[in-house]
């Protein structure tokens, strides 16, 4: 079996987490990886078995061998890094959030089908197949008709740098808050007729706790919440007219439980075994790159470019700009 040789660029906590990933499968190889510090690139290479370390991110996309590049940066970063690797037509699994925002998202898109390059957003919830179950069991009519959802995701980050530096395009909305609204987004879609929301912000002026609410064309509703200053359960609960469903840990589908009109448990289902879940994009990546596509059914360019809209009409309600902008 031909083995996809993947690079790593930036050599953070979650490139890391993908790096531990793709060392365990089989169809992927631990190719190369880049950082702005050669000594850095080094010592990751090491650490998970890459054959080759590069010291700026330009000469690991000049690296012909190179088939996938997934991009680690902070997301001031993306748009540039992504823009390097279509550039050298390298396909591209880019982190969440995709840019900082609508109009890199578009510029990106648009140069990638110029180029026919591959480019798709690594929002890992998208691709993993708890996310078919639990729209089948909604389908089937575990709890009636869904009419409201909520979901929350929170961690104790305050003290991420990163997430304090708005020159790093940081906050709480494009690094926690796109969790409960992707998952309001792909459970009740993307009628929206109004959003209201609000934040609170930390001294240096990003926001730090999210509230947004969502109201649909057909009568449902979604209260969604998000902080990097408190730690929350993850939960995501679907409302039905017969019954309720509880999401585990809405980053990385954990369970789904049923309850019925009398708040009985009425099924449980577990998320299949999985090496750490970032398996199921790479996977997408490798499907699509075979059938020559440029981007994933399961992350489409439309909805990733939706997304970042919807988050800039967010930030602009509260009055986050980003000093890039």
């Amino acid at each position: 079996m031909k083995r996809l040789k993947m690079a790593i660029m930036g050599t953070g906590k979650i490139a890391s987490d993908m790096a531990e990933t793709i060392s365990r499968m089989e169809e992927v190889e631990c190719f190369a990886v880049g950082s702005r510090s050669l000594e850095k690139a080094e010592a990751f290479a090491k650490k998970y078995g890459f054959q080759k370390a590069f010291g700026s991110y330009e000469d690991l996309v000049k690296e012909k061998e190179v088939e996938l590049v997934y991009i680690a940066t902070p997301h001031s970063e993306h748009f540039a890094n992504a823009m390097l690797c279509i550039r050298h037509k390298k396909p591209v699994l880019c982190e969440k959030a995709f840019t900082a925002n609508a109009k890199q998202a578009r510029e990106l898109l648009d140069r990638a089908e110029e180029e026919n390059v591959f480019i798709t957003e690594a929002m890992w919830v998208r691709y993993l197949p708890m996310l078919e179950t639990i729209r089948q069991e909604l389908e089937n009519g575990a709890i009636g008709s869904p009419t409201m959802l909520t979901a929350n995701l929170g961690y104790q980050m305050s003290g991420v740098p990163r997430l304090q530096n708005p020159e790093l395009a940081g906050g709480t909305l494009l690094d926690v808050g796109v969790y409960p609204i992707n998952f309001a987004r792909m459970l009740f879609g993307d009628k929206i007729i109004k959003i209201t929301s609000a934040c609170t912000y930390t001294d240096s002026g990003v926001d730090e706790q999210d509230c947004i609410t969502f109201l649909y064309e057909d009568g449902r509703a979604a209260q969604l919440a998000a902080s990097m200053l408190s730690v929350s359960d993850r939960r995501g609960t679907v409302y039905g007219t017969k019954g309720f469903m509880v999401i585990e840990n809405i980053s990385n589908f954990e369970s789904l439980t049923v309850y019925d009109m009398n708040y009985r448990e009425v099924k449980k289902i577990g998320r299949p075994a999985q090496i750490t879940g970032y398996e199921y994009e790479v996977r997408a990546c490798i499907r699509a790159l075979t059938e020559g596509k440029l981007e994933c059914e399961e992350m489409p360019h439309e909805e990733t470019l939706r997304v970042m809209e919807l988050m800039d009409g967010l930030r602009e309600e509260w009055g986050v700009k980003f000093p890039f902008e």
